[in-house]
């Protein structure tokens, strides 16, 4: 935790300190991220329901789902979504909100729930924040069924270099000051920023997911590269 504001974390993502500072951002969370994505937060959520390809019936956990904006089109789409974050605050926030979810306390290292219980598991923007990707990609695999779908969003690199530069000066320039107009912690967002930029590439991250035990890992650009949506599968038993 910084010791000068004690509103942020640092990048070795100690639990503790990751989930005190999502609490602190929970209140306004949503309309933070909807301002400093200039709106395409809703066009990026949209199109990872349609990579997760849910159907009505399954189970879906929705993992570092934050205030549960995230679930609600899975339970739209008629499934049974659970909303799972480890920071209270974000569960506290979401429960008022969207009291329809079934919201879950869980950290992403030791999620609470059975082997094989989902038929499809999602995380949007927060694979980063946990303290081990690896270990946290083995708990998502563990609680999924055989056969069943990943799918992670996540900030990535634009793909063309120019446009690349102008991004890396967006976030470290712009986007703290636009955080402290509207975010209720705006320190938060200089470790968010830091934390995209440190952030492996679309490459690497495809690596990890396969190297953690899912299979036919595929990633699709979003926004020129901002952000990549990586789908993979479960093995069956069989296979």
């Amino acid at each position: 935790m910084n010791p000068h504001t004690g509103t942020r974390a640092d990048l070795d993502k100690k639990p503790h300190d990751v989930a005190s500072m999502f609490d602190r951002v929970a209140e306004r969370y949503d309309l933070t991220n909807d301002v400093i994505s200039l709106g395409q937060d809703r066009c990026w959520r949209k199109k990872l329901t349609e990579a997760l390809n849910v159907q009505p019936g399954e189970y879906v956990l929705d993992l570092a789902a934050g205030t549960g904006v995230s679930t609600v089109p899975f339970q739209q789409a008629g499934a049974t979504a659970v909303a799972c974050d480890f920071s209270l605050g974000m569960l506290q926030v979401g429960k008022r909100k969207h009291p329809e979810l079934t919201f879950v306390a869980g950290d992403g290292m030791n999620l609470p729930f059975a082997d094989d219980s989902f038929d499809a598991v999602t995380i949007s923007f927060g694979l980063r924040n946990i303290e081990d990707t690896t270990v946290a990609l083995g708990e998502m695999l563990r609680v999924t069924k055989p056969g069943g779908r990943l799918a992670v969003m996540e900030f990535s690199d634009p793909t063309n270099r120019a446009f690349n530069l102008i991004y890396n000066e967006y976030l470290m320039r712009a986007l703290p000051p636009v955080a402290r107009a509207v975010s209720s912690n705006p320190e938060a967002y200089v470790y968010l920023a830091e934390s995209i930029r440190a952030w492996p590439d679309q490459d690497h991250l495809a690596a990890l997911i396969e190297q953690a035990g899912w299979s036919q890992v595929r990633y699709r650009n979003l926004s020129g590269g901002i952000v990549a949506i990586h789908r993979a599968f479960k093995p069956s038993q069989s296979g």
